[in-house]
């Protein structure tokens, strides 16, 4: 369904698509347009030489500069290499400018394609004030919460004070601007809400140039649920159901599902309607989410929407059988979309993993270092989503995501065990990963039963992760004897574990005497 063809045999609007972006979302976005019969183009800069993303594109064009300022951030840089290239269209994946409107906009003012929703629509949804000012307005339950008046800023206080009385405690306040858990505090008590609120504002300028914090009530033991959809610019609009993304660390998702273990039928049919009216509100063109959570009662609120193709994408491309990157191409490109809702129904169940290169056994403190073996595991209804190969070099300079590992089965337990198998195949030397800690969450009682709700790390790992030396696998074990490891220590459940070159699943090091 969704397949690469153009409609009924005619040529192509589109000749070659430029993707501002790097890494495993360039690659993936890549494949598709080989599919589609499109030219690629790869942008990178010093510290990319030689990846895998620009190693995939047929073409790729180097942005000088020391910083993302003056790279993958340089919308003058990205533009000319479109030119030098002869693009017609850009795709800008997701981060970087990917919600940016005037990126938006620069593509269009330059003759080109640009494949996502208009500017319009991001800089609407991009603020959660306004965005749910037009949920309000389109009959979407949002979570009741209050805007500041800041009319006068020597009366915030007062103001902030009168808005968390009427909302009630425990709440949250959140930036205006952006995402990612930043400029978000949850304030439980009164005497906390000054300190916190100053803390909050002053993240979200730093991260957003945007200091503005609304407040919000505090949903607790709720469920983070979202909703994919996909409109054309004919009018017409479609959701392909949903996502569960409750397992989060410090509000970065790390474990996927789709479908949500507990929502019935009629339950998801609402909340595909929702999402459906939150896209029409703005004019929306193309593929988003929208994000609800879910309480305990059953109840859905808004939450924001993301105007971009979402990390967790594959999950719903497992289930839905439609490839999400040709049907943003094609809508692009002025087609219509080649389905309707009745036409979509949910294929199996699918679970993605994020992994991180970072040490859950150090509060999950970002790691670098060289991938000297790097064997994702194979067999039936995997795919891995990545942007690094073996041999290359982990570092600080972006994201610390290496690669998405996903899973599809009949249904959800076949899918948790190959998961767990997955994780626990997969062989990674010389960086530590996360891999160890998704295993572990997959074999977790409470994540076969479906107890998935957002505080779903702390309430099972109170006191963190750690490393049990049984956790040893023979296919670690193997790969280290062949790789020739030189002095290899187990980590333990201790102190002195906690900090071992070898980590079960996660890397294995060289020991020098």
């Amino acid at each position: 369904m969704g397949g690469p063809d153009w409609m009924e045999g005619a040529p192509s609007p589109l000749s070659k698509i430029l993707v501002a972006n790097r890494g495993e979302i360039a690659c993936r976005i890549f494949r598709s347009c080989a599919e589609l019969g499109l030219g690629s183009v790869a942008i990178y800069s010093e510290a990319d030489r030689g990846s895998l993303h620009q190693q995939t594109a047929d073409e790729s064009v180097f942005l000088p500069g020391d910083d993302l300022a003056e790279t993958y951030l340089n919308i003058e840089a990205i533009l000319a290499a479109a030119e030098e290239t002869g693009a017609d269209a850009i795709h800008p994946g997701y981060g970087f400018l990917s919600e940016r409107s005037s990126f938006a906009n620069a593509v269009k003012a330059a003759g080109l394609v640009w494949i996502g929703p208009s500017g319009h629509a991001i800089d609407e949804m991009g603020d959660k004030i306004s965005a749910r000012r037009a949920m309000v307005a389109a009959g979407v339950p949002v979570i009741p919460g209050e805007e500041l008046a800041l009319e006068n800023p020597d009366e915030i206080v007062d103001e902030l004070v009168r808005a968390a009385t009427r909302v009630g405690y425990p709440l949250l306040l959140k930036a205006s601007a952006g995402g990612g858990g930043k400029g978000m505090r949850v304030v439980r008590e009164p005497r906390n809400l000054q300190r916190e609120y100053a803390a909050a504002s002053r993240e979200a300028t730093a991260s957003f140039g945007d200091g503005t914090v609304y407040v919000e009530r505090l949903l607790e033991k709720s469920r983070h649920v979202e909703i994919q959809i996909l409109t054309d610019t004919l009018g017409n609009a479609v959701h392909l159901f949903e996502r569960e993304c409750s397992i989060q660390r410090r509000h970065q998702k790390v474990v996927e599902e789709a479908p949500s273990p507990v929502l019935d039928e009629s339950t998801r049919s609402r909340m595909g309607e929702a999402a459906v009216n939150a896209a029409r509100a703005v004019d929306y063109e193309g593929a988003g989410t929208v994000e609800f959570l879910l309480s305990e009662d059953g109840d859905f609120h808004f939450l924001e929407m993301n105007t971009r193709l979402q990390v967790e994408h594959p999950i719903t491309e497992c289930i839905s059988g439609v490839d999400l990157v040709v049907e943003q191409i094609r809508v692009a490109a002025g087609l219509p979309l080649p389905f309707a809702q009745s036409d979509l129904s949910i294929r199996g169940h699918a679970i993605e993993v994020r992994i991180y290169a970072e040490d859950p056994a150090n509060n999950f403190l970002p790691a670098i270092g060289p991938m000297a073996m790097f064997r994702p595991p194979t067999g039936p209804g995997i795919r891995f989503d990545t942007g690094v190969r073996e041999g290359d070099e982990v570092s600080i300079d972006f994201d610390p995501m290496l690669a998405k590992l996903v899973v599809h089965a009949p249904e959800r337990e076949s899918a948790i065990r190959r998961m767990k198998r997955a994780c626990e195949d997969f062989i990674l030397l010389g960086v530590t990963t996360n891999l160890g800690f998704l295993a572990d969450i997959m074999g977790h009682p409470a994540y076969h039963s479906g107890e998935t709700t957002t505080d779903f790390i702390e309430v099972n790992w109170p006191e963190g992760w750690s490393v049990h030396s049984s956790d040893v696998t023979p296919f670690v074990a193997a790969a280290a004897e062949h790789y020739g490891l030189s002095r290899m220590t187990m980590a333990v459940e201790s102190d002195e574990g906690r900090g071992s070159p070898f980590n079960p699943f996660l890397s294995l090091r060289r020991s020098f005497p």
